[in-house]
């Protein structure tokens, strides 16, 4: 079948819109057709990678409804609604590896990489089965698009990877999607104070709606001293949703010191995709028995965790409605991708089809 997508063709030009051929879904894959998509930061780390293979399609967090499943495929049928993500569904005795995903473009095959197989940015997609989870049809299906990534990534890094636990203080350097995620878990999970860093004031207030206690402007003051000052001593958690050097850097400069002979340091989180290299103090990791840990993903278990971010949502716990703050159709993707990189979307940017 052919349908319309977003495709990069060449580094430096935007985006243009075309249609691409999607083949049978032969064993293992399924096509759906879309709701909505996310759109994330690490799409613009693709945009902006010479190396990266064009062309490609990209993106990696939607909803659709499915339209056709492959003879293997069980977990899921026709009709179905489904979120799509770029982590395997679930660890499991049967777990084979994706297999790639190949379409035509003008004529000629396209073979999909970098985040798996998986690609969003279409109106219809064609994925492997490991890469799609059943979601409820009472559910909204416009805002849980970002569950498969921004939610799973944010909340995951709470929930799975730091196991934040009631009364422990965290700092989260930036707010954007992913960084409201690991808020809005952080405030689920009882923790207290809730710091976030980021350089504009409007955004500092907007956390606020998803738990944030208080909000430190990094333009204006040093939020490493501020932090230490706020937690009398250092943080117990701080998690970096951007991955630039110098918040790699702060986030083990603003957790705690252990205790010698007796209490562990506290722990930096690694969480936004890095772009550089960074310089950290050994000596803090050392004397200060601190942790330092990246987690991908949110070490997320899709099949075990989406249930969960479905229910919060249900429950008012993960307020999607206002996380998801703007929207685009395809044929604005490349004013998404502008938006983006300028700062000027607060939370989650989706494509609705």
């Amino acid at each position: 079948m052919k349908t319309r997508a977003a495709i990069h063709v060449e580094h430096g030009k935007p985006m243009v819109i075309d249609e691409i051929e999607l083949p049978d879904p032969g064993d293992n894959f399924v096509i759906v057709k879309q709701f909505a998509s996310g759109v994330c930061h690490s799409q613009l780390h693709q945009l902006h990678n010479p190396s990266q293979r064009v062309p490609i399609v990209i993106g990696h967090e939607s909803t659709g409804v499915v339209t056709a499943v492959g003879r293997n495929v069980t977990h899921v049928k026709e009709g179905d609604h489904v979120m799509t993500t770029w982590l395997p569904r679930a660890a499991h005795d049967n777990y084979r590896d994706a297999e790639p995903t190949v379409v035509k473009f003008r004529g000629q095959e396209m073979r999909q990489g970098v985040f798996t197989s998986v690609f969003t940015w279409a109106e219809d997609v064609i994925v492997d089965s490991e890469y799609v989870v059943q979601m409820d049809k009472d559910v909204a299906t416009d805002v849980t698009s970002i569950i498969g990534c921004a939610v799973m990534t944010g909340c995951g890094a709470a929930i799975n990877t730091a196991k934040v636990r009631p009364g422990d203080s965290v700092a989260v350097f930036g707010v954007g999607g992913v960084g409201l995620c690991i808020v809005q878990a952080c405030a689920n999970l009882s923790a207290n104070p809730i710091i976030v860093v980021d350089l504009a004031d409007d955004k500092l207030e907007f956390a606020k709606q998803f738990g944030a206690t208080i909000g430190i402007n990094a333009r204006n003051e040093d939020p490493v001293a501020r932090i230490k000052e706020l937690t009398g001593g250092g943080a117990d958690f701080a998690f970096d949703a951007i991955g630039a050097k110098v918040t790699m850097e702060q986030i083990l400069q603003c957790v705690r010191d252990g205790v010698f002979g007796y209490s562990e340091g506290g722990t930096a989180m690694l969480v936004g995709v890095p772009q550089t290299t960074a310089e950290l103090q050994m000596s803090q990791i050392f004397r200060g028995a601190k942790s330092y840990r990246g987690t991908v993903g949110g070490t997320g278990r899709p099949d075990r965790d989406f249930p969960l971010y479905v229910r919060w949502y249900k429950e008012g716990k993960l307020p999607l409605d206002k996380l998801v703050s703007t929207r685009y159709t395809l044929n604005q993707i490349n004013e998404a991708v502008a938006d983006l990189e300028q700062g000027k979307i607060a939370g989650r940017a989706i494509l609705t089809f």
